[in-house]
This record gives structure tokens, C-alpha cells and sequence, in this order.
């Protein structure tokens, strides 16, 4: 599966601020506003992302490349998305939150 660095290191700089964007919303625990994100848990949620993404495809033993594909594009398409919208949270952070309730 693609990582966030590897997305980021593609051309195309809305792809670069929305990885970035990604990363600010996993700060380490009392970590200042203005300190490095923890990428473990940021790499960690976009690839649960793309694996929701994917849905039962997922689950399966096998995975089709063209699968694995749709659902990294798909989830680098709503990095894009959430990046135009102030102060959003990672989905995957929000279902674990709702989840530990």
C-alpha cells in the first residue's frame, strides 16, 4: 500500500499540503501547536483509511491490485477534500473516539 510519504513526494503541491494538513491533525500527546506531527499515527490512520476505503476487499486474502489502487487514489482524493475545510478532524480518530464510548 502507498504511504503518506510517498504520496507527498508526488509533484502536485495540493497533494503536499493536504499530506502535511493530514500530519497536523496527529499531534503527539502535549506536544506544542507548532511541534512535529507524530507520522507513525498519521501513517498509521491513512493506511486504515485506504483499508475502510476499501471496504470487504479488505478482508480478503487476496487483494486486487486494481482494488489497492482505487481505494489509495480514493483516499488521497479525500485528503484533497478535507484539506479545503478549516479545522477538520481525521475521520479515523473521530470513529475511534465515537467507537471508545
Amino acid at each position: 500500500m502507498i504511504t503518506l510519504h510517498e504520496v507527498h513526494k508526488r509533484d502536485c503541491e495540493d497533494v503536499k499540503a493536504a499530506v502535511l494538513a493530514f500530519g497536523a491533525r496527529h499531534p503527539f500527546d502535549g506536544a506544542r501547536p507548532d511541534a512535529e506531527p507524530d507520522w507513525k499515527w498519521a501513517e498509521k490512520h491513512f493506511t486504515r483509511l485506504i483499508e475502510v476505503i476499501m471496504g470487504t476487499a479488505a478482508l480478503a486474502q487476496t487483494r486486487s491490485t486494481d482494488t489497492v489502487h482505487l481505494a489509495e487514489d480514493e483516499a488521497v482524493q479525500l485528503l484533497l477534500t478535507l484539506n479545503t475545510v478549516p479545522r477538520y478532524r481525521c475521520p479515523i480518530c473521530v470513529k475511534q473516539q465515537r467507537d471508545a464510548l
